[in-house]
């Protein structure tokens, strides 16, 4: 069990699972769309940088999104490891913690399945949130 200032570690380890069941989609739908592919093709898509030629966009979503929870979320990674340690984990970081993942779940099924233009605003808020726990790491270490 952890303490009250390390409550934001539960928002990090939630989008850590999150990202691996990123991880299982992506696989799930990529494999079986290389599958039916020609014989030639499903070769060259195993090239480095090939697959984008191969494989329909929607199925290529899954691990654009997954690409992209590696990226911004290492930050939010970051400050919430600060924010545990220095004993601020808790009340607003907390809630913003707990704000950006969800955001950044429903960003993820907005780009894994429709990838339509709110899901510029979804992101565009959990930044927000996450740019909010940075600010305030900031202010608490400065």
């Amino acid at each position: 069990m952890i303490d009250d200032n390390s409550l934001i570690l539960a928002p990090m380890v939630g989008l850590m699972l999150w990202t691996m069941v990123m991880y299982i989609w992506m696989y799930a739908t990529r494999i079986p769309a290389i599958l039916k592919l020609p014989k030639e093709q499903a070769d060259e898509a195993m090239t480095p940088g090939k697959l984008e030629e191969h494989l329909p966009a929607k199925i290529q979503w899954k691990a654009h999104n997954y690409n992209h929870l590696h990226e911004q979320p290492t930050l939010f990674y970051a400050v919430c490891l600060l924010l545990a340690f220095i004993d601020m984990g808790d009340g607003l970081n907390f809630w913003l913690a707990c704000a950006y993942v969800a955001l950044r779940i429903v960003h993820s099924i907005f780009q894994a399945t429709i990838n339509t233009t709110p899901r510029f605003v979804i992101f565009l808020v959990a930044s927000i949130c996450m740019y909010a726990l940075v600010i305030r790491a900031a202010m608490a270490v400065f």
